[in-house]
């Protein structure tokens, strides 16, 4: 066994001092074209570790290609235009010169490549390393053009460079989310943010086009992973971070502008939003749809569609959904009136034990908090939770109870439901049309409440009392749920079996001594009770 233990810490040490040699001849070699042209040459040498399947060898070659390519760059030693073919360049009239600038850009244009196939590769570490050099081309190319460009509307912005490392990201078969986060320290910068927001709608418009709207799990993922991490400046002095500057007519830049940056974020956002999403990617986008989509839109409602979409998905999507619905109602002027015919034909049995109830009736009583709803809409509202109260736990009647009292506070004309005459003719059935889904056709004013006062013969004493408080005129304030939509069956228990004791046992202050030893007067000496 000690020989083999011997080998295995040689070898390890072999390795070592391979990966040291090898990193030290690349930068030597990075060094020696730097220094001389004739040895050009050397640069196949970095590009072949850097087509290499060691681990360290590609990261190091990444390296020594971000030193030489960006020193190149700034020294403006490779090709500047269109790039002529190799082949032709090298055996037509031009000089040297340009012959080197021209061979150098080759191999420039063939490091970008291989190092936009290592965005694929296996490990991440490798992954890291070819973004973090992409960015600092990008960055260098940005400062020293190589194309001819729209000065007009890019400027120097090596957009095409971009475009092909968010092509990257967004694999149709990988999940980079750790890639992507990496790659959100770039997305701090204006025109880098501008320009992926502008590649992302490019990409996607492209690719669902040619899967004709077939989901893509993974790609879809891959989009919304990038997507979720960019946020626009609330204001445009803000817009400071360049990673080109650009000296000359900056104000006229598209990156430069806030209400380009909007634009640009609207647009991504709904070309992918109107594509057939997986089912777990609505929730995903719901929950950070108020605070993170809508106020960097110019036009919100335009969401109106994808909203309506996702509510017709059921469940707790609907009632995300609806609540999408309500910030562009209140903070937007959107006009919906359906809005609460479908937030009532979300009350259904299940309400009541699935894992978002809680959510549900908080954002319900956020809905209806306005004292300018119809009594109509109120009372039906009421009248279908009761109406569901029959069947419901313990634990959700002691929220829905007190969201019943809350209703009829806010809105007193709804007391009819609770004081309601009845003659001795009058019928016993109900006319509340519990089936139909429009709450103006439901007939919740024509009916009565007798639902909490069935309630009241609860087996639950906490039930019981909670629905008997109706007998007695309510107070003007309004109960505080929010401490009652998370409790569970298991808390409901503990705290009944932990109540207080309400008055004490009286004990005897002195100690009993003859208690079981005879003596006539024993007891009257030392427990008098009256």
């Amino acid at each position: 066994m000690a020989p083999a233990k011997k080998r295995n810490v040689s070898s390890a040490k072999t390795t070592e001092q391979s990966v040291k040699t090898a990193k030290i001849d690349l930068n030597s070699k990075v060094e020696s074209i730097l220094e001389s042209r004739k040895n050009a040459n050397d640069v196949f040498d970095i590009l072949e570790f850097l087509q290499s399947e060691k681990e360290k060898d590609i990261v190091n070659a990444a390296n020594a290609c971000s030193t030489l390519f960006c020193t190149l760059l700034e020294k403006k030693e490779l090709f500047l235009g269109k790039l002529p073919a190799e082949d032709d360049a090298l055996s037509g009239e031009h000089s040297a010169e340009e012959k080197y600038r021209i061979f150098m850009r080759h191999r420039y244009n063939s490091c970008v490549e291989t190092l936009l196939e290592h965005l694929s590769h296996d490990l991440h570490s490798v992954k890291e390393s070819a973004l973090c050099c992409l960015m600092k081309f990008a960055a260098g190319e940005g400062q020293h053009p190589l194309e001819d460009l729209d000065w007009s509307e890019h400027y120097s912005f090596p957009r095409e460079l971009i475009l092909a490392v968010v092509e990257r990201l967004l694999s149709k078969t990988t999940d980079n989310s750790l890639l992507i986060s990496r790659f959100q320290e770039f997305l701090e910068m204006e025109d880098v943010r501008f320009y992926v927001m502008s590649s992302i709608r490019d990409n996607v418009g492209h690719v669902m086009d040619k899967k004709k709207g077939a989901l893509l799990p993974v790609y879809q993922n891959n989009v919304f992973t990038l997507m979720s991490n960019i946020s626009v400046p609330s204001q445009e002095s803000e817009l400071t971070n360049f990673m080109v500057k650009q000296e000359a007519k900056h104000e006229d830049w598209k990156a430069a502008k806030l209400n380009e940056h909007k634009r640009v974020f609207e647009r991504m956002w709904l070309g992918f939003l109107k594509y057939k999403l997986p089912g777990n990617m609505y929730k995903k986008i719901l929950v950070i749809l108020h605070e993170s989509i809508l106020p960097h839109m110019s036009k919100p409602t335009l969401m109106i569609d994808f909203l309506t979409a996702a509510y017709d998905v059921g469940g707790a999507i609907s009632l995300l959904a609806l609540n999408g619905l309500f910030v562009l109602i209140h903070q937007h002027n959107l006009d919906y009136p359906d809005f609460y015919k479908k937030l009532y034909n979300l009350l259904e049995p299940s309400v009541f034990h699935v894992k978002y109830r809680a959510r549900f009736f908080h954002l319900a009583n956020l809905f209806l908090s306005s004292s300018h709803l119809p009594v109509y809409l109120v009372a039906a509202f009421a009248k279908r939770l009761a109406r569901l109260a029959l069947t419901a736990p313990p634990t959700a009647l002691l929220t829905v109870l007190p969201f019943i009292y809350n209703l009829i506070r806010r809105h007193p004309s709804c007391r009819i439901l609770v004081h309601k005459p009845s003659t001795e003719d009058e019928p016993l059935e109900d006319p509340y049309l519990m089936d139909e889904e429009d709450p103006a056709q439901c007939r919740a004013l024509e009916s009565s409440l007798w639902e909490i006062k069935t309630l009241q013969k609860h087996y639950h004493p906490d039930v019981a009392k909670a629905a008997v408080s109706i007998n007695t005129p309510l107070s003007e304030l309004e109960e505080d749920i929010s401490e009652l939509l998370e409790i569970t069956t298991y808390e409901l228990m503990e705290r009944d079996l932990k109540q207080a004791q309400t008055k004490k046992v009286p004990l005897e202050f002195e100690t009993a001594t003859q208690l079981l030893k005879g003596g006539g007067d024993v007891l009257g000496q030392h427990f008098c009770l009256d």
